[in-house]
């Protein structure tokens, strides 16, 4: 009994009595588990932090953080390993961190569009099963090299299996994340990508349940049995489980709260069905994974499951997952030539079998070879499912600890080196093309030409008003306008966000559930706006970071060659008629464009323009009301007004005001105010030209802030003003924001009106340094499908990317994924 004792100590009780009461919490389990957490959470943040500006993943700082907190660094120190991560805790850690990792494998399967991956191209297809085939067989081949040396004793079957399994896996959610970061998620390249993952992950849970069940400690027939009995419960759950879930769907339309029962039925499923894949012997997370495939993709139901546990299982429990596996792996056991040889025989297999695959692959389907090696380094992409595999075949012991750690490492280089072998070797071929109209103003010669406008939008309320303001925009038929429509979508932390990739259409669109309306009706809108306007509108979307989305409207503007961009104000006007602020972060957003933009900016104040629907184009009705006080920024607003003026449904009423004396210096002098003459009179003839008085002109006697103010507050009547940004003129308001002097009083609480209000930067290179890198000689334009459309249906080679990043002709055939 005492020898007993001494291998079996007694189980840790759940709290202490407290430090004066003399007891040491971290002897307890809660208290030490709590610590435990705090200090995971803190390394794999603090690391995620620092490789930031390398623009890892944040798997690579939480397998870092995992190896750092175990035998191989930190615990090397007894002391600390004893008193953070005793022997007799592992039950409780390793228990949080399954249970964390079966709800993240049921978020994973909610992920998982399986009529996307029924709708794979035939390429990306091809790329996938090249990209599981060849590491596989080469992963079998470094099983006997493995064998022959450091894990004598394995199974020769299992081992086979998993070592094939390890070498042919592609992380898809690590992927999306390293798509995201190099700007290439919306582009062909990044589809096939992704297109090809989801078949790859797929198949690498079958090939993992394979191993599973070829693993175990019985014969052959009890493995059957488990493939069998596991292929039964697949059946049962498409039969019995997904009808329930489709109907507590089906009862929780939009627009409703989903009742707190159907939530917590659906966790308790989860819960359940990994009892019963555990028991039948392949492993509680594929019962997690099968629940979430089946819940029904339509309506808010998934996005509400997905709300509930996504923050707390990732940010906490599934941290510990890594440290689990850190604890794991001990670098120590890999020493003498012959380990580190097979790290490097590993690694070269790994690389070798993914990369030569898809490489080959692509070639053969006609991707060009520098794509085809870009996409090679991105399928050798590893993660969390990597992971998985190699605990459980560790815990199954098919693996033992040298040959473990040999594949972490493995795993954590290939990972480690995507993003800057792709940024290196990823250089898109482009084509030159004169980018020349970056103003609404434009040359005598250049007036016919198409507008091509740049139009951003956060969130579904802002269509409505963009869509009147565009459609009041459009000119006459011989000036055809067309709408690049930009949805920014912030790319957050949470997995969740990868589903705007998986579900994104071909035209840019991505059609996912959102705590609004539904992304398809978002789509209907636009199409409808195209078909009964004579606008020609592209949907796009920019998904980014909010640090960096930026780059995404800048570089679009300059692969569309677009005249102006139009982009949201940061503040959103609530019920009690003020404005509050998005947040800073959208605010900077703003002055980065207006900083750094290849054209004139305009900034949208949206006050429910034509009301909270788009206004057919018989019905429009709008008064817009241009103030001018001089300058090339006024200048460029009269432009845009003055095209505005061509609508019939319009009325637009200038009000020319005299610049302030003391600030005439900014309009170099002569020249300049002879500019803003020009202008004037050429609306003057416009004026002359309408006969039905829609166009109307006047000259106000206000010198003085009083006078200025009181003639603006007599136009508070309008439906939209349109201003420059930054007109010679003392500011109307005390502390101005990027709106100007003029712009930041229309929007202030001092001035009581319902009109929109659009504030215009006129493009200067002179001012505006950072856009003269979109010189078409230097940067020019890319050459890709939206090309061929453009002049198929404008009759001339039009020369632009639906998305920020070049796309390749030869990457046509693509999933709708």
């Amino acid at each position: 009994m005492a020898a007993n004792a001494t291998k079996c100590p007694a189980p840790m009780a759940a709290t202490s009595q407290g430090a004066f009461q003399g007891e040491n919490p971290l002897d307890y389990a809660l208290p030490l588990a709590i610590l435990q957490i705090c200090l995971v959470v803190v390394v794999t943040r603090g690391l995620a932090y620092l490789l930031r500006p390398l623009r890892q993943p944040r798997v690579v700082a939480e397998i870092i953080g995992g190896i750092l907190l175990g035998p191989s660094a930190l615990g090397r120190s007894s002391k600390f390993l004893h008193a953070v991560f005793p022997a007799k805790s592992m039950t409780v850690l390793d228990t949080l961190a399954n249970l964390g990792l079966l709800f993240f494998l049921f978020l994973v399967g909610l992920e998982l569009d399986v009529s996307a991956i029924r709708r794979t191209g035939k390429k990306a297809l091809a790329i996938a099963l090249a990209g599981i085939s060849l590491p596989f067989a080469l992963g079998i081949g470094t099983s006997y090299a493995f064998r022959a040396t450091i894990v004598k004793g394995a199974p020769q079957a299992p081992f086979l299996v998993f070592m094939g399994v390890a070498l042919s896996i592609t992380a898809f959610p690590v992927l999306a994340r390293i798509l995201a970061e190099l700007k290439l998620l919306t582009t062909d390249l990044g589809r096939m990508a992704m297109s090809a993952a989801a078949v790859n992950d797929v198949a690498a849970w079958i090939l993992l349940a394979l191993a599973i069940a070829l693993s175990g400690s019985g014969s052959p027939i009890i493995s059957l049995w488990v493939l069998l009995t596991a292929a039964g419960f697949v059946i049962a759950i498409v039969l019995f489980l997904r009808p329930v879930l489709a109907w507590m769907a089906h009862r929780s339309p939009e627009g409703e709260p989903i009742k707190e029962v159907y939530i917590c039925a659906t966790l308790a499923i989860v819960l359940a069905a990994g009892f019963v894949t555990d028991t039948i012997g392949i492993h509680a997370l594929f019962g997690a994974f099968l629940v979430g495939v089946v819940v029904p993709k339509d309506g808010p139901f998934a996005g509400v499951l997905i709300e509930k546990v996504e923050d707390l299982i990732s940010g906490l429990f599934l941290p510990l997952y890594f440290v689990s596996s850190g604890l794991k792996t001990n670098v120590a056991t890999i020493k003498g030539a012959k380990s580190w040889g097979l790290l490097v025989l590993v690694i070269a297999n790994a690389c070798l079998g993914k990369i030569g695959g898809t490489v080959v692959t692509s070639l053969l389907v006609k991707i060009p070879a520098r794509e085809a090696v870009t996409l090679g380094f991105l399928m050798n992409t590893k993660g969390l499912v990597e992971l998985i595999v190699l605990n459980i075949g560790k815990d199954r012991k098919v693996l033992n600890d040298e040959s473990f750690a040999i594949m972490v490492l493995m795993a954590l280089f290939t990972t480690f080196i995507t993003t800057p072998v792709v940024m290196a070797i990823y250089k898109p071929a482009r084509r030159v093309a004169p980018y020349k109209r970056r103003t609404v103003e434009c040359a005598p010669g250049d007036a016919g030409t198409e507008l091509r406008v740049l139009a951003c939008f956060h969130s579904n309320r802002h269509i409505p008003t963009l869509l009147n303001l565009v459609e009041a925009s459009r000119g006459t038929a011989h000036r055809r306008l067309t709408m690049y429509a930009m949805h920014l979508v912030e790319l957050s932390e949470r997995s969740s966000a990868i589903s705007l990739v998986q579900r994104a259409r071909r035209d840019g669109m991505p059609f996912f559930n959102s705590k609004e309306q539904r992304t398809e009706q978002r789509v209907v809108a636009f199409e409808a706006f195209q078909q009964l306007s004579a606008v020609r509108v592209r949907a796009m979307t920019a998904i980014s970071d909010l640090d960096t989305i930026h780059r995404d409207v800048i570089d679009s503007a300059a692969d569309k060659r677009a005249a102006i961009i139009i982009m949201p104000y940061h503040k959103a006007l609530h019920h009690d008629g003020h404005f509050r602020s998005l947040g800073s972060a959208y605010h900077a957003i703003n002055k980065r464009v207006l900083r750094e933009a290849p054209c004139s900016v305009g900034i949208l104040v949206d006050r429910g323009l034509g009301g909270h629907a788009q206004v057919s184009a018989k019905n429009v009705s709008f008064s817009v009301a241009a103030l001018f006080f001089g300058g090339p920024d006024d200048r460029e607003a009269l432009a845009y007004a003055t095209r505005m003026a061509e609508h019939p449904g319009v009325a637009v009423t200038m009000a020319r005001f005299q610049p302030d004396r003391s600030r005439l210096q900014q309009l170099s002098d002569e020249e300049e105010a002879a500019a803003d003459e020009a202008a004037v009179e050429a609306f003057k003839a416009k004026v002359g030209a309408a006969k039905d008085g829609s166009v109307r002109f006047e000259e106000p006697e206000a010198y003085t802030r009083e006078q200025v103010l009181e003639t603006i507050e007599s136009l508070a009547g309008f439906n939209v003003f349109v201003v420059g940004r930054m007109p010679p003129t003392a500011p109307l308001v005390e502390k101005p924001d990027e709106l100007g002097p003029v712009g930041s009083y229309l929007v202030s609480p001092g001035f009581s009106t319902s009109a929109s209000v659009l504030v215009i930067k006129r493009y200067d290179p002179a001012t505006n340094p950072k856009s003269k890198r979109f010189d078409p000689k230097a940067r020019p334009p890319a050459a890709t499908e939206e090309d061929a459309l453009d002049h198929e249906e404008m009759g001339r080679a039009a020369t632009s990317s639906v998305v920020p990043v070049s796309q390749s002709p030869a990457l046509s055939d693509i999933a709708s994924v």
